[in-house]
């Protein structure tokens, strides 16, 4: 029974984003031609990818169950996806100055944002340089300092080679934009951030004063304690570690075998925290 209703999931979530990439449109923020998609009604969710993804390797699995109860408003940043590019690199700064014009383009003044990977770190840049623009924020397998993840992830970040970013990670961007050079340019400007990446100061994440759901796998690239370190620096923080490795949790696009009673409890989780005080 259980193997029959995990072919049901996969089915009916293929199918969903087969359809939803239908569905995406573009504004112009900042210069930058962006790519968003809307799923869902009630309070405004945003859903921001990780670096080298897209908006369905990150999100795919779990938009369906949160478009049940959520305006899901899913981007695509600079160079990833569908989006364009502008001539200067890519910065978590930049990143969320874009997600802000965004809302602003569609008339929602304030949203709950969920950020997963480099996708936290632009949530976090959110809450610090658009405080008037979060409700909430979710800043899923991410850290603020390089020692929140283990030595060897930065020694082979330093040597980034084009030939180990993940082959679906690859497929998935050109079933979008048929253009090496433009995957290349992803890669490229991805590894770059992370090479020249900077320590986050305590007092950067303590200007943050709405609520903060910090979470992690308990086998993720951040630490367990990275994780509990960052979320004491949160006025308003919370903290959850889930069974699972970088986004499994979550049915990201690595996970070959997503459980659905996985997927469900992480849902649980997030609406357990977006609905509370």
């Amino acid at each position: 029974m259980k193997i029959i209703k995990l072919l049901f999931l996969i089915t009916i979530l293929t199918m969903n984003v087969s359809q939803a990439q239908t569905k995406g449109k573009y504004a112009t923020v900042n210069g930058l031609k962006m790519y968003y998609e809307i799923h869902g009604t009630g309070k405004p969710l945003v859903l921001i990818h990780g670096g080298g993804s897209t908006l369905h390797t990150t999100f795919g699995r779990i938009i369906p169950f949160l478009a049940k109860t959520h305006q899901v408003i899913g981007v695509e940043l600079q160079a990833h996806g569908h989006s364009g590019d502008r001539d200067a690199p890519e910065t978590f700064q930049q990143d969320a100055d874009d997600v802000a014009t965004l809302l602003k383009h569609l008339n929602i003044a304030k949203a709950d944002i969920f950020g997963f990977s480099n996708g936290g770190q632009t949530a976090m840049e959110i809450g610090m340089r658009h405080p008037n623009s979060v409700n909430k924020l979710i800043v899923a397998s991410a850290f603020y300092k390089k020692s929140g993840a283990p030595a060897g992830f930065w020694e082979g970040m330093a040597h980034a080679k084009f030939s180990d970013m993940p082959q679906v990670y690859k497929d998935e961007f050109l079933k979008i934009n048929n253009n090496p050079a433009a995957l290349m340019n992803m890669f490229t400007k991805d590894s770059q951030r992370m090479q020249t990446f900077k320590d986050w100061k305590a007092e950067d994440l303590q200007r943050i004063k709405t609520p903060v759901l910090v979470l992690i796998g308990d086998h993720d690239l951040p630490t367990p304690e990275h994780a509990v370190e960052m979320y004491r620096l949160f006025d308003n923080g919370h903290l959850a570690i889930v069974p699972g490795s970088h986004g499994s949790y979550m049915g990201e696009i690595m996970t070959s075998n997503p459980n659905l009673e996985t997927l469900q409890y992480f849902v649980a989780v997030l609406n357990e925290f977006l609905s509370g005080k």
